[in-house]
């Protein structure tokens, strides 16, 4: 009598982690990639750009002005006063990274507040802040940053509130919107009808379900808030010279832009790839944490 073995099959694959999952759907999408590249290197120069810039960004040598791009030593040229570009353009990276980021913090949480509040809560509420919204919606964001800023002053502290003043109403705008969607599911009527209390519902339910929308919102903010700060320092309202922004290089550089293109041409260029990435990023992780948008 012949006995049979009868083989097992044995699961030698793991659950596949979240850190996996981020990355598998990245290395699928080339503008992903492209996006996360430019956002790495962004990060890297502004940690580590004072360790990488070839010349002191702010140091003067009125001998060497105006030299134009891979002449003695200065890579992307010299300013009017002679001023490396290269060292002023990495040390502004971080001035646009710390404005971006500090901006969507304080303005993704007031708008996400009262988003929460407007949404959830209805009623006179609702009608009120929805109100505040609308009348703040009216307003070119560019011009009341611009107002808020010559009333508050200029300086990099100024800058920021007065972005985050103008951009909070993104947020509440479309949480509202998510939270008003939400309220309707089914396994929030269920939970109201086992007896969950009001702030029950909202703290278990309404906001685990808010993460997804506010985080690819925020990646996509970042990019408006460089390009807007760049816009207000350009006009003279924003970052102050001799610190080095991309803004205030392109308002210094354009009265030189016949003679010596460059002087404009690369801070504009870090400007466009800058937003570029972070749009490119920002379009990648709405796709892969939202599918249903893209439908």
């Amino acid at each position: 009598m012949v006995q049979k073995t009868i083989e097992i099959p044995v699961e030698t694959s793991k659950k596949e982690t979240k850190f996996q999952y981020f990355f598998r759907s990245l290395f699928k999408s080339w503008t992903g990639i492209v996006g996360f590249v430019i956002i790495l290197l962004l990060i890297a120069i502004s940690l580590f750009g004072e360790i990488m810039v070839p010349y002191d960004p702010l140091a003067a040598d009125f001998t060497k002005k105006l030299l134009p791009p891979m002449t003695e030593g200065h890579v992307l040229g010299t300013d009017q006063l002679g001023r490396d570009v290269l060292s002023r353009i990495i040390v502004g990276a971080r001035i646009s990274v710390v404005i971006g980021v500090i901006t969507v913090l304080l303005a993704g949480t007031v708008g996400t507040v009262v988003g929460i509040i407007s949404g959830y809560f209805r009623g006179w509420v609702d009608v009120v802040l929805m109100r505040i919204v609308d009348v703040q919606l009216s307003f070119p964001f560019i011009l009341l940053v611009l107002v808020i800023n010559a009333i508050m002053g200029t300086g990099l502290k100024n800058i920021i509130i007065s972005l985050a003043i103008g951009g909070w109403v993104v947020f509440a705008r479309v949480i509202r919107g998510e939270v008003l969607a939400l309220r309707e599911k089914e396994f929030v009527a269920a939970s109201i009808a086992t007896g969950v209390t009001k702030f029950g519902v909202l703290f278990k339910h309404i906001l685990p379900n808010l993460i997804t929308p506010i985080t690819v919102l925020a990646s996509l903010q970042i990019a408006t808030y460089i390009i807007a700060e760049a816009s207000v320092s350009f006009l003279g309202f924003g970052v102050q010279p001799p610190t080095p922004a991309w803004g205030n290089m392109l308002s210094e550089g354009k009265d030189y832009i016949l003679s010596s293109w460059w002087l404009i041409t690369f801070p504009g260029l870090a400007i466009l790839v800058t937003t570029l990435g972070v749009n490119l990023f920002g379009d990648w992780l709405r796709d892969t944490l939202d599918p249903e948008s893209t439908e």
